[in-house]
């Protein structure tokens, strides 16, 4: 349990982490909310990143996407040896970061279909079609149906299958079962499961902790924007302690 880590190497070739965080201090105005947050992501790994409400969850998440806030004071951010902490939003979402919001931002006006097709106007273009519609189905039945009409499970298809319709490196979910009853947290759940056995990268923050670590490979807790746990998602699992510490479980 630690939330000290090594400045990253970052030479090509060099870095075992595939995504690393180092030192990061984020800001809603003078608000600090980010408190030096570091931690490494192998490739193909599922990082659950849990806290209670106001712990920086969130803003973490946007302060890698590189959000226009909460604003990054200090600190860098490595993908696949990119500096993304020397880029824009647009230059991180084009270098293959998707960042799922919690409320989705569908885009009323348009299909099913549209909202897929316009996140491939631009390159690196993802998964066609064909494929989204392989892993989800009911999005296939619903192509035609105009996006905010969708019930809050399909919404949050859609706003999963749009990030995955580009070619992305590093998967952000940002609460993604919320306001969901539980049979449809299940669907999500298997949709997520099968997303983790293609070996995307990916960083989730939910509320729901014993369903995002059942989906997890390792943990990180975070406590008024520091990280207070770095392990395994089985260690948390079975740490009652720890969990009612943190997490109110």
């Amino acid at each position: 349990m630690s939330n000290s880590i090594q400045k990253p190497i970052t030479s090509k070739g060099s870095d075992p982490a595939f995504f690393s965080c180092w030192d990061l201090h984020s800001y809603y105005g003078e608000s600090y909310i980010v408190q030096g947050v570091s931690f490494n992501v192998r490739e193909g790994e599922i990082i659950a990143l849990l806290g209670r409400n106001g712990a920086g969850k969130t803003s973490t998440l946007r302060s890698i996407a590189r959000a226009e806030e909460p604003q990054v004071k200090h600190g860098e951010l490595w993908l696949d040896h990119q500096p993304l902490h020397a880029m824009k939003d647009y230059q991180v979402a084009q270098l293959g970061v998707a960042l799922v919001p919690e409320d989705r931002c569908i885009i009323g006006g348009l299909t099913v279909e549209e909202n897929l097709l316009l996140a491939q106007i631009e390159k690196p273009i993802g998964w066609s079609l064909e494929r989204i519609y392989e892993h989800f189905p009911r999005l296939k039945e619903r192509r035609n149906q105009d996006g905010i009409t969708l019930s809050g499970g399909e919404q949050q298809m859609l706003a999963v299958a749009r990030a995955l319709a580009r070619d992305i490196k590093l998967l952000l979910l940002d609460e993604p079962y919320e306001g969901l009853a539980p049979v449809i947290v299940r669907e999500i759940e298997d949709i997520l499961l099968s997303i983790k056995k293609l070996g995307i990268t990916t960083i989730i923050v939910e509320q729901n902790a014993v369903a995002a670590l059942r989906l997890a490979d390792r943990a990180l807790i975070l406590d008024t924007g520091k990280i207070v746990f770095d392990g395994t998602a089985q260690e948390v699992l079975d740490n009652e302690e720890l969990r009612h510490q943190y997490l109110a479980i």
